[in-house]
């Protein structure tokens, strides 16, 4: 059996979401057949698990290492190299954002959870801007980030988001961080899908520097037209279409649990565990609630349950603050507002 950590590709846009838009009345025949072709791309994208050997040099703690390459509109990665660490701004803005946001999530992995990169040996953090054209996704492969630029009507801007960069590179670091990685699919894909979104929802709070209290808890907030929706998912407030897009059916509670259903909707329940978490600790996120989420990582297996999830950060909240706790109280309450039962310990 491979050592390698479980690859998968993993694409920030559900392929549910691009097929309900692609059934849009406004829509063009050729809107519509481009939405659908890109259904498919990235259900295939999905569908493939990285065994590539990881080819990015390592470096020393707390040295970033980034190349932004132009994939110039095409398929094929990684493309030309346009902006090596150190070097200029350029003149074209997504490579400056996948640059400057990937350099804000490593700083943020680093300073918070003394993480050095996505694997914690230094990877270096590639990311390819302007893939195919017109493309309205953006996914981790495995070994690197991948950006299309959207349609411009839709989508836009996901280089721009920040909370979506530190969303896919934090894909990386559960892939080496939970021992194998998490399998996508069912509990252990959404539960994949989830840790991604707090991990985005945190790295966006420390860069304003905002309390849990203040924080809008979206994901996706500002990467599409105001005719498709607001955001992709709230951790706040699961499924309240208000807040995000009008097909939005992620659950927040057990009693709602889609059998069979995409990681990316049932991610809602592990989701607002977190935030009920950092919410009952007040203060900010990342101090508290964020490093039992982190911790938890290494105690899970590759097909881990959300019940196992539970299990995990409630062990983590007893390792780092103790027993009997507010923190760990407050981990045994948000898994008990979602209906995921936890084991008394």
């Amino acid at each position: 059996m491979s050592s390698l950590p479980y690859h998968c590709v993993c694409c920030i846009i559900p392929s549910r979401m691009l097929r309900q838009l692609a059934e849009a009345a406004h829509l063009s025949e050729e809107e519509r057949a481009c939405l659908l072709d890109q259904c498919e791309l990235s259900a295939h994208l999905r569908g493939q698990r990285s065994v590539m050997p990881t080819l990015a040099a390592t470096q020393r703690t707390g040295e970033q290492r980034r190349t932004i390459y132009d994939a110039r509109h095409k398929t094929t990665l990684p493309g030309r190299v346009v902006r090596t660490e150190g070097a200029a701004a350029a003149k074209d803005a997504a490579v400056n954002q996948a640059y400057d946001n990937a350099g804000v999530t490593y700083d943020f992995f680093h300073t918070v959870f003394q993480r050095n990169s996505v694997d914690n040996k230094g990877l270096r953090l590639d990311a390819s801007v302007h893939y195919q054209r017109n493309f309205n996704n953006a996914f981790w492969n495995g070994q690197q980030m991948v950006y299309g630029d959207g349609d411009g009507r839709l989508f836009h801007g996901f280089t721009a988001a920040i909370d979506v960069v530190a969303h896919e590179l934090s894909h990386g670091v559960t892939q080496y961080a939970v021992p194998g990685g998490l399998v996508y699919e069912g509990q252990s894909g959404a539960l994949n899908e989830s840790i991604s979104d707090v991990m985005g929802s945190l790295v966006k709070q420390w860069r304003l520097q905002q309390k849990a209290a203040d924080a809008d808890w979206l994901i996706g907030a500002g990467i599409m037209a105001p005719s498709v929706g607001k955001a992709l998912r709230s951790l706040a407030d699961p499924g309240n279409r208000t807040l995000t897009w009008s097909g939005d059916d992620q659950p927040k509670n057990m009693a709602d649990y889609i059998q069979d259903g995409d990681v990316h909707s049932n991610s809602g329940i592990p989701n607002h565990a977190f935030y009920a978490t950092a919410l009952a600790l007040q203060g900010h996120a990342w101090e508290k609630a964020g490093p039992i989420w982190y911790k938890a990582l290494g105690l899970l297996t590759p097909n881990a349950s959300f019940a196992d999830m539970a299990r995990a950060t409630a062990q983590a909240a007893v390792l780092l603050y103790g027993s009997d706790t507010a923190e760990q109280y407050a981990v045994q309450r948000a898994w008990q507002l979602v209906g995921v039962q936890l084991e008394s310990s």
